[in-house]
């Protein structure tokens, strides 16, 4: 039987020289046969280097130049990626079914949002699509969506989130790699000469926020992570049964509000949670109040930094004190000692659709001061108008000062509040694509903060509930 026959020598030499062939051409093209553990997305700071390396015409590396994109700012925790060449061929004793489908699949997955990234959301492929900042920010706010938004209990994030979460965020963030800046340095040549270059490093506000961010979004999974075994549970509203107490839980929740659908944490009806349970929810929601406040402070320092866009100056108003009313102008006008928390106390602000529209009356009003501060200070006039362009320049700046510290306040008040019109507005037509990945990181983790807190709030709500009901049945008993 020649199918089963052992072969010579020289047949033998002539398989393996063909396999040594298809190796090195496999090599030299710097890619190799996708298979299940060839394809990882996550990158750390020795993987990312190795997109930036160059080789010559034998195949070893040398050295970038001093101007060639940098590598990934800080390591996450994530598996090292290698890329596709730099991977041995899988063997064939190890190959699953199904993992060429698997691997395939999330190659399509990939292209297709490179695509989209690429036509900036306009299918049509006519080029009237939004600018590389809005589609990455657009991207990084569906995914937190998907991964996200369907999120309601204090429970760990299910692995396949978690794995789509850090692998696509990791992709989305990696053009922060390529955002540098110049800066004169010198170099050395190997016989003694000194040359002045120009050499590159990370700008500055991705190389101050974007490691801050990365270590926020891991300590927010951790604290997930931490609810694994509780002493709490959850309800849902319609599997509510008539002899569970969660129905006296139902908040009377004014946060929900009419969002009947969410479920209702429950504890044990007899004494509530254990002290140690308390404690330690105390603790996890410091922190997540620690890591909202750290991101809300990127946030809102690079919406400080976005140019205001001229549509958004086009609908001002001519004059800050129609913007804000007469009430709020007097109050910041006439008063020498201004305070912005008797000012909010006075308003009587019932929601916080009410503040969101305090917040954009007050926010563009600074603007128009501001603007007619500036007119005055690079104006040029004769000597008689000098002292009323003098007055009116520090009226104006006094105005907009107490707009600003108005509208902290309010934002202190009311954490979640949606974002203003000129933040939206800014978002929209900002360009610069670093600031456009901070602020919509930063937004999307300032979000999910706030909801671990509401959600640990809710917990304790309905354990001091539990607690009081069963001290006022032991008063009852005695």
């Amino acid at each position: 039987m020649d199918s089963f026959s052992v072969p010579d020598d020289n047949s033998e030499l002539d398989s393996h020289a063909s396999s040594d062939r298809l190796t090195r051409s496999n090599t030299d093209i710097d890619c190799s046969t996708p298979g299940a553990d060839s394809i990882d997305y996550s990158r750390t700071i020795s993987s990312a280097s190795s997109y930036s390396e160059l080789t010559d015409d034998n195949g070893s590396t040398f050295d970038p130049p001093v101007s060639s994109p940098i590598s990934k700012l800080v390591r996450r925790a994530s598996p090292s990626v290698k890329k596709l060449g730099m991977k041995k061929n899988v063997d064939m004793l190890d190959w699953k079914a199904g993992s060429e489908e698997k691997a395939f699949s999330e190659i399509e997955m990939m292209k297709e949002k490179f695509s989209k990234l690429l036509l900036g959301e306009d299918m049509s492929g006519g080029g009237k699509g939004v600018c590389s900042a809005v589609a990455l920010s657009n991207a990084i706010t569906n995914l937190y969506a998907t991964v996200f938004g369907h999120c309601y209990k204090l429970e760990p994030l299910p692995a396949e989130k978690k794995s789509m979460w850090r692998r696509e965020m990791d992709c989305l963030v990696s053009v922060c790699d390529y955002i540098v800046e110049f800066f004169p340095s010198s170099q050395t040549l190997p016989d003694g000469t000194t040359l002045d270059i120009m050499a590159t490093r990370p700008r500055s506000d991705i190389y101050l926020n974007l490691p801050a961010l990365e270590k926020l979004d891991l300590m927010l999974l951790d604290i997930l992570d931490c609810f694994q075994k509780t002493e709490f549970w959850y309800v849902e509203d319609d599997k509510q049964s008539l002899s569970t107490p969660s129905k006296s839980f139902r908040r009377i929740v004014q946060r929900k509000g009419e969002k009947w659908w969410l479920p209702v944490p429950c504890v044990p009806d007899t004494s509530g949670l254990s002290e140690r349970s308390v404690k330690e929810l105390h603790k996890r929601r410091e922190c997540a109040n620690q890591i909202h406040k750290a991101a809300m402070a990127i946030n809102n320092s690079i919406l400080t930094e976005m140019e205001v866009p001229e549509s958004y100056t086009a609908t001002l108003p001519k004059n800050g004190r129609v913007g804000v009313g007469d009430a709020i102008y007097r109050s910041m006008s006439t008063t020498e000692n201004f305070s912005p928390d008797l000012l909010l106390d006075s308003l009587n602000m019932t929601s916080e659709h009410d503040a969101l529209q305090i917040a954009d009356r007050v926010e563009a009003s600074m603007h128009v001061w501001l603007r007619k501060a500036n007119m005055h200070s690079s104006s040029k006039s004769s000597w008689d108008m000098v002292k009323d362009l003098v007055a009116d320049e520090n009226k104006n700046q006094v105005l907009a000062s107490r707009s600003e510290t108005l509208l902290l306040c309010l934002k202190q008040r009311y954490p979640g509040l949606s974002q203003t019109t000129l933040d939206t507005c800014k978002i929209q037509h900002n360009k610069d694509v670093g600031q456009a990945i901070i602020e919509s990181y930063s937004r999307v983790l300032e979000s999910l903060a706030f909801n671990i807190v509401a959600w640990i709030e809710d917990v304790l709500f309905v354990h001091a509930s539990v607690r009081k009901r069963s001290r006022a049945r032991q008063e009852q008993s005695q």
